[in-house]
């Protein structure tokens, strides 16, 4: 398939910029089999689904992995900044930089008083970074100088705030690694979930650490020639067999975010059985991908043109979803991270 093939217009006073209050008062669209289409909100979760489906959630936690500092040299100093997306080791971190075209290995570079050497330098931006201190004590300096990395479509249209750290973690956060929110989680309240168990629908918990490629866009129009960037996850024994257990009664699996769909889905044996599973994730799901698992998502509105957007095509169908889209965008539904949800089953 081409790249094209997954473009749409999308207004930019679509683009929310503060997610909705209280969380579970956003809209929820959703997307039936048959591309049959209704409006919600959140809240009406517990009435859309029933007793006995699992959610599948993901538990990872945002870290402050945004670093502005100094490119340190004995000639000239200049402002940089790294967006980490990829522990290597205690000690270091693959990272996006800017101004790429000035960094070399070798480099030395402080984030205040938390110092870093460019151990390597690849492509589209993508550095490694060795710190001074490495373990939990690299985790307390990065968590004394960095910043919460909001998304450029939010951070290039306002300053961050104090708001933002509550708003750009879900209430279930628990597991710290992220340097990008699972946003589908953001629409949870404690009162939601209360309500979800006290329907009989069960929750499930999986850990995938979001990078920034999430961000980046696709850059060839044959998508046969994209690749991913590389996620850990971990599913624990004891949810692969909650998750199988439910399946075997009858129960529907509903992830909650394309990050908890794509660990899934890496972790299926071709039988449909989820097995425990820990390691790296560079899954690409486009139109055509056999789904094992999961038999429904609940996702945000994502950008023309990105994976996200290709995975729900896969899921729902593009057709489908280029109307549900249109829909959402006539009336009014906002968009990305802060933005509303949908509700997607799966096409079989």
């Amino acid at each position: 398939m081409q790249l094209s093939d997954f473009d749409f217009e999308l207004p930019e006073d679509r683009i929310a910029l503060r997610p909705a209050e209280p969380r579970d008062s956003a809209r929820l669209l959703q997307v039936a089999p048959g591309g049959v289409l209704s409006d919600h909100q959140v809240r009406d979760l517990p009435s859309l689904l029933r007793s006995g489906d699992i959610l599948v959630v993901n538990e990872t936690r945002v870290i402050p992995a945004r670093l502005k500092g100094r490119r340190i040299r004995t000639t000239s100093d200049i402002a940089v900044e790294a967006t980490l997306h990829h522990r290597v080791s205690e000690g270091t971190w693959r990272a996006f930089m800017r101004p790429g075209k000035k960094i070399v290995e070798g480099d030395e570079l402080r984030f205040g008083d938390l110092a870093a050497r460019v151990a390597g330098k690849g492509e589209a931006g993508e550095f490694t970074l060795d710190f001074a201190v490495a373990g939990l004590d690299l985790d307390a300096a990065i968590a004394r100088v960095g910043e919460l990395p909001l998304p450029p479509y939010i951070a290039s249209r306002r300053k961050q705030d104090e708001r933002d750290l509550i708003d750009y973690q879900t209430v279930y956060a628990r597991r710290e690694g992220s340097v990008a929110a699972p946003t589908a989680g953001l629409h949870f309240t404690p009162e939601l979930l209360d309500r979800l168990q006290a329907s009989g629908i069960g929750m499930a918990r999986v850990t995938l650490h979001v990078g920034a490629g999430t961000f980046l866009p696709v850059k060839t129009d044959d998508l046969s020639q994209h690749r991913m960037h590389a996620e850990w996850g971990e599913i624990t024994p004891e949810t692969a067999d909650q998750v199988n257990a439910g399946r075997a009664a009858g129960g529907r699996v509903i992830c909650v975010g394309t990050t908890s769909l794509r660990l899934l889905e890496s972790a299926a044996e071709p039988a449909g059985v989820l097995r425990a599973w820990t390691g790296e994730t560079d899954i690409f799901i486009t139109p055509g991908h056999r789904f094992r698992i999961a038999d429904g998502l609940m996702t945000n509105f994502h950008l023309p043109k990105s994976t996200l957007f290709m995975l729900v095509s896969a899921l729902s169908g593009l057709e489908v979803m280029r109307t549900a889209y249109a829909h959402a965008i006539a009336k009014g539904y906002r968009f990305y991270s802060y933005g509303d949800s949908s509700l997607l089953w799966r096409v079989d």
